[in-house]
C-alpha cells in the first residue's frame, strides 16, 4: 500500500514537472533563440552623389525586429540617417515585425557630410531573450566615397548639322570616367565609346534623328558619373526639317496567293484566315517583332571603325522606293495599312551579287520575318547596315567582311513582290537615311573632318 503511494506520488510530481516545467522549457528553448536578424543594404555601389536613396531590408522570422539604426561614419562624427524601434507582441510573444523594407533618402551636404570617405553602419537587433534580453544582433559596414561633384564634358565637335531622319557625329572629353554618357536627342539616348582616340578621355557618339524628329528635337551630351550626378552639356547644332514621300502599293489577290503561304502563324490562327487578315497580322505584328529583333542586335557594338570613305550601293541598280516613305497598302480600292518604309529599295538583274557596303562584322545572318533572308553587318561605335529579301546568304556570324566582299544575292524572300535588295542603315536603335554615308563629301565634311580635327589637338 505504502509502495503504491509513493509510486502516485511520483506520478503526480512527474505531470505537475510536464505541466510547468516543460512548457517552460520550451518557452525559454523558443525566446533564447540565437539566430541574429538578415540585413541587406542596397544599392552595392560604393559612390554616393547629391542624392542617393539607401534601401535597407531587415528580416528576422523567430523573435521579430527590435531595432534597426543607420548611421554614417566619417572623421569620428556620428550622423544618423535612420532609427526606429519597433512594437512588441508581449513579453512571451517577441516582434509584431519580422521583416521590413525601408528607403531612406540620403543626402549627404545637407547633413553637413563633405566629399570623401566615409563609412555606412547598419545595426539589427530582435527580441530574442539572449544576453539578458539584449537579443541578437546584427551589424555591416559598407566603404563609401561621397561624391557631389557632377562630371564635366568639354565638346570638341565643332558643329552638328543633322537632317531629319539624318546622321551625325559629336566628339567630347569628360572630366572623369562616367558609367553612362552619349548624346540625348529627344528621348532616345546615343551612346559614346572611348576606345578610338588615343585620350581615353575622349569619346565619340554617332547620333541621329528618326524620321518623325522635326526642329523641335532637343540635343545635348549627357554623362552620369558613378556617384549617379548627372551633367548635360550643350551642343550647337542646326536640324534641316525634311518631307518624305507618300507611297500607293495595291495587294493584289496573286500577290497575297503568292506570299502569304510563306509566312506560319499559329496553327489555331493560320487555319481558315482570310489572306488579307493573315497580311495585316504580317505587316503590323511581325514588322514590330521584326524591328524589336533587329533592336537587341543592334544593342550590341565594337569599339573598332571597320570602315572607310563612302559607303557603296549595288552596283547597276535603280531605287525603286525611298527611306521614310510613308506607304499606304491598298486591297480592292480602300486603304487597309500604313507603314514606313525603313529602307531604300535598290532593283538591278535577277539574283543579283550583293557586296558589302563597306567593312565590318556579320552580326546577322539569317531569315527575318518580313525582311525574308538578310545580313547585318556592324560597322563599329554603333553604326550598322542591313541588306534583306536575298535569295541567298553567303557569310557567316562573325565574319569580318571588307569594303566589296560579297555577302548574298538579291531575291524576293520575305514581304517581297519581286527581286530587289532592302537597304538600311542604323544608328544603335534608330534607322537612318542612307543616302548620306553614300555620299564621300557628306563623309567628309560630317566625320572625317571632325575626327582629323581632334587628332590634331591631341598631338
Amino acid at each position: 500500500m505504502k509502495s503504491k503511494k509513493i509510486n502516485l506520488k511520483a506520478w503526480l510530481l512527474t505531470i505537475v514537472f510536464m505541466i510547468i516545467f516543460l512548457p517552460l522549457a520550451w518557452l525559454l528553448f523558443i525566446r533564447m533563440e540565437g539566430e541574429a536578424p538578415s540585413v541587406k543594404l542596397l544599392p552595392q555601389k560604393s559612390a554616393i552623389g547629391i542624392s542617393q536613396t539607401i534601401q535597407i531590408h531587415v528580416s528576422d522570422i523567430k523573435s521579430g525586429i527590435k531595432q534597426v539604426r543607420l548611421i554614417c561614419l566619417q572623421d569620428k562624427k556620428e550622423t544618423v540617417l535612420f532609427e526606429r524601434d519597433f512594437s512588441s507582441a508581449g513579453f512571451l510573444k517577441g516582434g509584431t515585425d519580422h521583416t521590413s523594407d525601408v528607403d531612406v533618402l540620403f543626402e549627404p551636404a545637407k547633413l553637413g557630410i563633405k566629399d570623401g570617405r566615409a563609412v555606412l553602419h547598419l545595426a539589427a537587433g530582435d527580441f530574442s531573450w539572449r544576453k539578458f534580453g539584449k537579443g541578437n544582433r546584427t551589424e555591416i559596414q559598407k566603404q563609401v566615397i561621397i561624391d557631389s561633384v557632377a562630371p564635366e564634358a568639354d565638346i570638341l565637335s565643332r558643329s552638328h548639322n543633322i537632317a531629319q531622319g539624318g546622321s551625325a557625329l559629336a566628339i567630347y572629353r569628360l572630366s572623369e570616367p562616367c558609367i553612362e554618357s552619349g548624346v540625348q536627342v529627344g528621348k532616345n539616348f546615343f551612346p559614346g565609346h572611348a576606345g578610338y582616340f588615343s585620350n581615353p578621355d575622349i569619346f565619340l557618339s554617332f547620333f541621329a534623328l528618326n524620321h518623325t524628329q522635326g526642329k523641335d528635337t532637343r540635343i545635348f551630351v549627357r554623362a552620369v558619373d558613378a556617384a549617379g550626378n548627372n551633367t548635360q552639356a550643350g551642343l550647337p547644332y542646326y536640324i534641316k526639317g525634311k518631307t518624305f514621300k507618300k507611297d500607293r502599293l495595291n495587294i493584289s489577290d496573286r500577290f497575297l496567293a503568292l506570299k502569304m503561304p510563306e509566312f506560319k502563324l499559329s496553327d489555331s490562327e493560320d487555319t481558315g484566315i482570310d489572306p488579307v487578315e493573315k497580311f495585316l497580322k504580317i505587316n503590323r505584328g511581325l514588322r514590330e517583332a521584326n524591328f524589336k529583333t533587329i533592336l537587341k542586335i543592334s544593342q550590341n557594338t565594337e569599339n573598332q571603325l571597320f570602315w572607310k570613305g563612302a559607303f557603296s550601293r549595288l552596283p547597276g541598280s535603280a531605287r525603286r522606293a525611298g527611306f521614310a516613305d510613308h506607304r499606304e497598302y491598298l486591297y480592292n480600292g480602300r486603304v487597309i495599312d500604313q507603314q514606313v518604309h525603313m529602307g531604300i529599295d535598290l532593283a538591278s538583274v535577277k539574283r543579283a551579287a550583293v557586296p558589302a557596303s563597306n567593312s565590318g562584322r556579320v552580326v546577322f545572318c539569317s531569315p527575318l520575318g518580313i525582311y525574308g533572308k538578310a545580313v547585318i553587318l556592324d560597322h563599329g561605335f554603333g553604326l550598322f547596315s542591313m541588306y534583306a529579301h536575298l535569295s541567298r546568304i553567303d557569310v557567316k556570324k562573325g565574319q569580318v567582311l571588307a569594303k566589296g566582299d560579297i555577302l548574298g544575292k538579291t531575291g524576293r524572300t520575305g514581304m517581297a513582290g519581286g527581286d530587289h535588295l532592302h537597304f538600311g542603315m542604323m544608328i544603335h536603335n534608330t534607322f537612318v537615311n542612307p543616302v548620306e554615308w553614300w555620299d564621300s563629301a557628306w563623309i567628309k565634311n560630317n566625320v572625317m573632318t571632325k575626327i582629323n580635327d581632334v587628332k590634331a589637338g591631341i598631338k
